[in-house]
């Protein structure tokens, strides 16, 4: 998109504001706006390439993760539930995907444990830890967070998600279907026009399961706070994205008769790369969305304009640490998401402060990923604040322009003198006392 072109679409998405008359297009700018953002980010590439990558790191890791869900599921005799959900997400590929839905579980039901041996199950955790954490990177990528997991929580998590989601999962499966086969259900159906909506209920239940499945996703997988609504609102749009262009592919690959002349044996594996990188490039951009559901002001910038001014950094730090030490008080978590919320910034912007502070020694990152004042607010001047953002004095230059930035500096030093952390919680505490 040339740099007129999107300079005049921004114009007229973020211009002068709509007349109290004119409603539909009021009701039509929010919608516009998203879609604008969404399509940038993706004529931008990363995504794309983001998408091919996960598919690159899920050949590697299906029949690894398939294999531990396989395991567990068998100690609850419901290892069976893997086939039919398997066969459900390949079911746009037609026959292909019942084929290559009986050579994956073929593979699956040959790993064993016990002829891998110690060295042959560790690298098994290892690359399905390995595609989760990539996994990750890519939704922290979308919602511009710079730091990941540390390794025991990334540890602790994944594996808690892989071992006990299958269960739920199937669980919950096969609680859906002994209420829908139970006499009082039949006896329901038979009764109109409850029977008429039980039906559409459940031809709803696979959209409402890839719709939860995927509000879960950007909900626990990025390593930053995500509201359920926001994550439900990308959640919905992927979903039905995911499922129309299931049936589009469907469609393509039954009519067409061409691809296996051409690609012969080959045909099956195209079919299928190509259907991964569809279901990855939905899924990344239902993220995107929900992303800018929960920052709405970053749907005019997206990733740019995030390098912070003097005055933008001067002002992000002393917030953030007014914010931590509120919390700190309290008795309260402070954490990126509840920084980026209460702030209205990218928790990307976010961290270029943090990890200033974190190195004067000002702020402490605790083992959650909350954050602590690195030491007694009373002890923490205002004045190294400013200096831990601002950085130490330039040397060399011209001596008067260097006089004259010495005459500024003592200037603000002596109106700060003596002011600490703990007075700006306390002016903020007063005040909110004062107004209740």
């Amino acid at each position: 998109m040339s740099t007129g072109l999107q300079a005049r679409i921004e114009d007229l998405l973020w211009g002068e504001p709509a007349t109290p008359g004119a409603t539909p297009r009021r009701l039509l700018l929010l919608p516009a706006r998203f879609v604008y953002a969404v399509m940038r980010d993706l004529s931008d590439g990363q995504l794309t390439l983001r998408a091919m990558s996960l598919v690159y790191t899920t050949l590697l890791s299906l029949v690894p993760l398939l294999a531990f869900s396989f395991s567990v599921l068998k100690g609850f005799g419901a290892h069976r539930q893997i086939e039919p959900l398997l066969y459900e997400f390949l079911a746009p590929l037609g026959e292909k995907g019942a084929e290559i839905t009986d050579q994956v579980i073929a593979f699956v039901e040959n790993v064993r444990g016990d002829v891998l041996g110690g060295i042959g199950l560790a690298l098994l955790i290892f690359t399905v830890i390995s595609m989760v954490q990539k996994v990750e990177d890519t939704f922290n990528y979308i919602w511009q967070v710079q730091t990941s997991r540390s390794l025991a929580r990334r540890f602790s998590d994944y594996l808690s998600v892989i071992l006990v989601g299958p269960v739920l999962m199937v669980t919950a499966m096969g609680l859906l279907a002994t209420i829908s086969s139970s006499d009082v259900m039949q006896a329901i159906t038979e009764v109109q026009p409850f029977g008429a909506l039980l039906a559409a209920v459940s031809r709803l239940a696979p959209f409402v399961l890839v719709v939860m499945v995927f509000a879960f996703v950007y909900m626990f997988v990025p390593n930053t706070r995500v509201r359920f609504v926001p994550a439900l609102i990308g959640a919905v749009l992927a979903g039905a994205a995911w499922t129309l262009g299931g049936s589009l592919f469907a469609s393509v690959v039954v009519g067409s008769t061409r691809y296996a002349a051409i690609y012969s044996s080959f045909a099956i594996a195209i079919i299928a790369l190509v259907w991964l990188y569809l279901s990855w490039l939905v899924l990344l951009l239902g993220a995107q969305v929900a992303f800018y559901a929960q920052n709405p002001q970053r749907l005019r910038w997206g990733r740019d304009q995030l390098k912070l001014s003097i005055a933008q950094a001067e002002s992000l730090a002393f917030g953030v640490m007014r914010q931590v030490g509120l919390a700190f008080r309290r008795g309260e978590q402070c954490d990126f998401g509840a920084l980026a919320q209460s702030l209205a910034c990218a928790a990307r912007a976010l961290e270029e402060v943090t990890n200033r502070l974190e190195s004067e020694g000002l702020l402490l990152r605790t083992e959650e990923e909350t954050f602590v004042p690195g030491r007694d607010p009373d002890a923490i001047p205002l004045a190294a604040i400013l200096h831990a953002v601002r950085g130490a004095d330039p040397a060399g230059g011209d001596p008067r322009v260097a006089a004259l930035m010495r005459r500024l500096r003592d200037e603000e030093q002596s109106s700060l003198s003596g002011r600490t952390l703990a007075d700006l919680v306390q002016e903020d505490e007063t005040k909110a006392e004062a107004e209740s």
